[in-house]
């Protein structure tokens, strides 16, 4: 099944290793299907899925947050995220917006 939206993120892990620090930066997506929404590591039913919202944090990064059943999930995005919400948003089904 293909996807209606998608967007970048991206993950930062530093590592400390024989005194030094290591920055390795890994891109991935968030996709919204028809049924879910699903990331690298992750798959949340639509109806479980509240709400995405968006904070910019400054230098054209920000922060994209699933409001879920379960917890808020916070990824770090870099791209304007408002095309991705707004298909969220327009969706039928049980989540709501706040």
């Amino acid at each position: 099944m293909a996807w209606i939206a998608s967007q970048e993120y991206y993950r930062v892990q530093r590592d400390i290793s024989e005194g030094q620090q290591r920055c390795s930066v890994s891109e991935r997506r968030i996709d919204l299907y028809h049924d879910r929404i699903t990331t690298h590591r992750r798959e949340f039913r639509l109806g479980h899925v509240f709400d995405i919202s968006y904070r910019r944090i400054g230098g054209g990064i920000g922060m994209l947050y699933l409001h879920t059943s379960i917890g808020v999930f916070p990824y770090t995005v870099n791209t304007d995220p408002t095309l991705f919400i707004a298909r969220f948003k327009s969706m039928p089904g049980e989540q709501t917006s706040e």
